[in-house]
């Protein structure tokens, strides 16, 4: 388990091919370690969600320089945001639910009255002990 989590780090630092692989058996083993509880769920949680963020930090270094050669090469560019969907018409809430069997329907029950709290006698107080 430790040991695969370190081997995605290296690659990473190293920039080697098949990260992805490498990434996804780390994963499986942190689940498996956290059903089986060997990590608590969120010690493993923690440690996939730190995982993926490096994974996914090395992708978009990835794409952004392919090559070493390639160092500032192009600013990349932000994608060009979607066109904004045309918005529904409000939909006109259903009428309200029909009353049921209402002839059936037994009245609320009143809750039982509380009985006074019987008050506990007086402790009786401690009698220094003579020696």
């Amino acid at each position: 388990m430790k040991t695969s989590v370190v081997r995605v780090r290296r690659a990473i630092a190293d920039q080697l091919e098949g990260v992805a692989e490498l990434g996804g058996n780390a994963i499986a083993k942190l689940d498996r370690a956290a059903s089986k509880g060997i990590l608590h769920r969120n010690n493993a949680g923690r440690r996939k969600s730190r995982l993926m963020k490096a994974l996914n930090a090395a992708a978009v270094a990835e794409k952004r320089t392919p090559g070493a050669a390639a160092t500032k090469a192009k600013a990349a560019k932000p994608a060009p945001k979607p066109a904004p969907k045309p918005t529904a018409k409000p939909v006109a809430k259903p009428a309200a639910k029909p009353a049921g069997k209402t002839a059936t329907a037994k009245p609320a029950a009143k809750p039982a009255p509380k009985k006074a709290a019987a008050k506990k006698p007086a402790a009786k107080k401690a009698s220094p002990k003579k020696k």
